[in-house]
């Protein structure tokens, strides 16, 4: 019989073995208050339905604990483990899944409908920059006065810095009209931008 393994809340909790004081876990030892148990031994060998008091003798005599891993299940499925160890494994992996999240920043651009030349090709260049190293730039163009019943003249300056930056990005979110602005979000190409970022490096240390 398969049981889903939830873990519940309860009263804090004190490890038998260790004599911790634990909160927020799930039922252990002489805290699991039910007339039988599905047990599973230490090492993984599923027991069977045992009485609650043969399955603690059998954890106390390893010197271990018993914790309740499916309190839903009829039985709840009991398993004899290091419930100190089990925590410091749990809170390991737990750790080391945040550190491996990518951390993703959404810069901002701001660029005028009928931007200079110059600027523009300045504020592309940052654009590359934050794409390259990993970020999403929402790029937003900004309709003054007369300019708003034109708003295809923004719609075109968007598409062309989106076609120009297609080698670190990709469009996430196609060009939106809201209100007298036009967003766009270009998400960026992390593979793409590692080899344009590093391609770029060696053309300025060649060039040194």
């Amino acid at each position: 019989m398969c049981a889903t393994v939830s873990f519940v809340s309860d009263k804090p909790e004190v490890s038998r073995r260790k004599g911790t004081v634990i909160s927020a876990e799930p039922r252990i030892n002489d805290r699991i208050r039910v007339a039988e148990v599905r047990l599973i031994g230490y090492d993984g060998e599923q027991i069977g339905v045992v009485s609650i008091d043969t399955a603690l003798k059998m954890a106390d005599e390893v010197g271990l604990d018993l914790v309740e891993i499916a309190p839903d299940a009829q039985p709840p499925v009991c398993k004899v483990m290091d419930f100190g160890k089990f925590k410091y494994e749990a809170a390991q992996k737990a750790r080391e899944a945040r550190s491996n999240q990518t951390h993703i920043v959404v810069k901002e651009m701001r660029l005028r409908p009928k931007i200079e030349q110059h600027d523009y090709e300045t504020k592309r260049s940052h654009i590359e920059k934050f794409l390259k190293g990993g970020d999403k730039v929402k790029v937003t163009i900004q309709f003054r006065g007369r300019e708003q019943a034109r708003p295809e003249i923004g719609y075109r300056l968007l598409m062309k810095l989106a076609e120009e930056l297609k080698e670190v990005a990709f469009v996430e979110f196609a060009p939106k009209q809201e209100g007298r602005n036009m967003t766009m979000v270009l998400g960026t190409n992390v593979k793409k931008a590692a080899v344009a970022k590093k391609s770029s490096t060696s053309s300025t240390s060649s060039t040194n």
